[in-house]
């Protein structure tokens, strides 16, 4: 693992991070800012999930030279009749365009390869979003093609469907 670079898992003092990713040019690509009460809901998953079986999943904080620049998990999902995990990320505005969210994808594929029971990593970015696809083409995740995928739940967008293979 790159030491200028670490994840650390979800803790009570990350609340922060949520808030600063539900800016509008943070969700832009996520169907929008959420409420404060979901949001309230998101950290107590994202604790849960720091806490539970590490197989199950994990949030992380990204860390980049001592300084906290994001955030990363992985999760258990159902795609396609298989079991596997899908990912998410958001770099601070600030700190995007260093190639940390690639890094930090990079990182959580050896994590959930390591400590995982499942073959496969999904990412599902937005057709559009040029940042996140760039991120899963740095990251080594194959694109298997463009689906719909609904997310936020209710709302339906063209996604790509990007896989890495978990050793």
């Amino acid at each position: 693992m790159d030491t200028s670079l670490r994840l650390e898992p979800w803790a009570e003092d990350d609340f922060w991070l949520l808030l600063r990713k539900n800016e509008p040019a943070m969700t832009e690509h996520l169907g929008g800012p959420e409420t404060e009460a979901k949001l309230n809901d998101r950290h107590q998953r994202y604790l849960a999930m720091s806490a539970g079986e590490p197989a199950a999943g994990r949030m992380f904080r990204i860390v980049a030279e001592d300084q906290s620049v994001g955030t990363i998990g992985f999760w258990e999902r159902v795609w396609k009749g298989e079991e596997v995990y899908e990912t998410g990320w958001g770099i601070l505005p600030e700190f995007q365009g260093r190639g940390l969210a690639a890094r930090a994808a990079r990182t959580v594929i050896a994590h959930a390869g390591a400590h995982g029971t499942r073959r496969h990593l999904h990412a599902f970015p937005s057709v559009g979003h040029g940042a996140s696809n760039g991120v899963c083409r740095t990251a080594g995740f194959v694109l298997l093609g463009e689906t719909r995928f609904e997310y936020p739940p209710g709302q339906w967008h063209a996604s790509n469907d990007w896989r890495a293979v978990l050793v």
